[in-house]
């Protein structure tokens, strides 16, 4: 091979490769994992650009071979016009006016002279389009990596909006193998969402794992892809499972309690309709169920309470009409149980409202400087009495220096009668209850302390006290209630005073029943 062929012979080489590089790494790029796509891109890209600078080259080659076949065309016509032929010089013998005439009428010569402008002009013609389809292939090549980079960019804020999602996003082709899943997907199914692309479903929930609602979730997907159904919606029960040690120190599997997902799946179709994929969607509705069903169960409660009262009324009163009460006792006693059912009723409707007043943000707050000692005293005066009914002995302490809270006056009053009331009602008679107050100056906090001597909580039903129609099973044949006061006491102190409220209680000893609310600022007391 001549020296000049060989740089032509590498750089043609050299586009060729380039060219099947870059259709190589487009076809892997569909099937590697993420951690490979970014070596893809640059090893894409590099291909791209060694073949553009090579086109450029041999069209740069194929010029200068145009330029001197045009050159070499333009020496023969000018000896053509001296009358020499190509590679003969006139001799000083030689009469060149004779020689020219010669040539002139030489028959095989004009044969020779017309066939060489021919094969010159063809040449250069070719030459010509040869550079056209030059520059309309570099054009190609540029048009065609700005499309490679859109469809590159594209796929890649795809990838990012579904790795974003809060949900659970998991697709497979149609042979059942991975090809996308987000990180919530991930923890879900406990499986690695970025190394497990073409895996197969089987492999990804387990064949045999019928325990966790797993292998349901699959048969759903594949029942979805057979019937080619373009969305279907189903609740599934799943549990997480999270790795942890037995005592020995064998690694176990221990699966949380089961949540409820709003399932979507819907198959994916190509342009020919040809089911191709299957992408599923889930969607934690665990707590709008629990929402759901506290609702319900707040309605059922409610529908009991007002009957209870209700009913007594209603029966009373009726009795009143058919004139069974015939002496004025009697009367006053029914009226006395109709008045009583009817401020239960009140209080019960009250509350209620309150309570919804509160979770709304409609309920009037009007927050003044308050001393809770003073406060306290004013509350112990409306509760000593029904105390001595009781036989329970009822205390406070003496005034502190400084106990001063930025708070609603009426609220308030409410929190701390009914955490005295509930402290008498479940105390036995000869018990007590203590109601103290300290001030925490390093935290700027205010705490009161109610503490009875009453028959206590079990230990397993002290966290849902403060919830609402909540009452402890054990006692509830000590005292009526309605389960709403101590919610109420929550919903003032930690939703309209920022404070805390917080219980110990222990059965058979006794309970201890409190709030801390923030201290009053010196410009709010000053303000006041």
């Amino acid at each position: 091979m001549k020296p000049a062929k060989v740089p032509y012979a590498v750089v043609t080489g050299t586009v060729v490769i380039s060219l099947l590089v870059a259709g190589a790494t487009e076809w892997l790029d569909s099937g590697i994992g993420a951690g490979w796509r970014s070596f893809c891109d640059v090893l894409r890209f590099t291909a791209y650009c060694v073949g553009a600078v090579g086109v450029i080259w041999l069209g740069w080659y194929w010029l200068r071979l145009a330029r001197a076949i045009a050159s070499t065309a333009s020496q023969m016509q000018q000896h053509i016009a001296s009358g020499i032929c190509p590679g003969q010089r006139p001799t000083g013998l030689q009469d060149p006016t004779a020689h020219r005439t010669a040539g002139h009428n030489t028959p095989a010569f004009q044969v020779k002279l017309t066939e060489a402008i021919e094969l010159t002009e063809a040449i250069v013609g070719y030459v010509d389009s040869y550079s056209e389809a030059t520059e309309q292939l570099l054009e190609q090549i540029e048009q065609l990596q700005i499309q490679t980079r859109l469809s590159n960019k594209q796929r890649r804020n795809t990838e990012a909006i579904i790795y974003s999602l809060p949900d659970a996003v998991i697709v497979f082709d149609e042979f059942d193998r991975l090809l996308i899943a987000n990180e919530a997907a991930g923890k879900l199914f406990n499986f690695d969402h970025e190394g497990s692309q073409h895996q197969s479903i089987d492999e990804i929930f387990g064949a045999e794992n019928t325990g966790t609602g797993k292998r349901k979730f699959a048969d759903f997907l594949r029942q979805s892809r057979k019937a080619k159904t373009q969305a279907t919606r189903r609740e599934i029960e799943l549990s997480s499972e999270f790795a942890s040690q037995q005592e020995d120190g064998t690694p176990a599997r221990a699966a949380v309690n089961p949540r409820t997902y709003d399932c979507i799946v819907s198959c994916v179709h190509d342009d020919s309709q040809h089911v191709c994929g299957i992408a599923a969607a889930l969607h934690d509705v665990t707590r709008e169920k629990e929402i759901s069903q506290m609702k319900n169960d707040f309605v059922s409660h409610v529908s009991h309470e007002l009957k209870t009262p209700l009913a007594s009324i209603t029966a009373y009163a009726e009795m009143l009409c058919d004139g069974e009460a015939a002496d004025e006792e009697t009367r006053r006693k029914f009226y006395s149980v109709i008045q009583t059912q009817a401020e239960r009723l009140n209080r019960l409707i009250e509350d209620i409202l309150n309570i919804s007043r509160i979770e709304s943000g409609l309920i009037k707050v009007d927050k003044t400087p308050l001393s809770l000692m003073i406060l306290i005293e004013e509350q112990l005066q409306m509760i000593r009495s029904y105390a001595e009914q009781k036989n329970v002995e009822i205390s406070g302490q003496k005034p502190i220096v400084y106990d001063q809270v930025y708070a609603d006056k009426d609220m308030l009053s409410q929190v701390i009668i009914n955490l005295l009331s509930n402290a008498v009602k479940y105390t036995r008679a000869g018990g007590s209850v203590k109601i103290t107050t300290e001030v925490d100056e390093d935290a700027r906090l205010a705490r009161v302390s109610i503490t009875d001597t009453g028959v206590g909580i079990p230990a397993d039903q002290i966290e849902h006290v403060f919830d609402k129609f909540y009452r402890v099973g054990a006692n509830k044949k000590l005292a009526q209630g309605t389960g709403l006061g101590l919610n109420l006491v929550k919903q003032i102190v930690e939703r309209i005073h920022n404070g805390r409220v917080f219980v110990t209680s222990q059965v058979d000893v006794g309970s201890t029943f409190g709030f801390e609310l923030p201290l009053a600022t010196e410009q709010k007391v000053e303000a006041a």
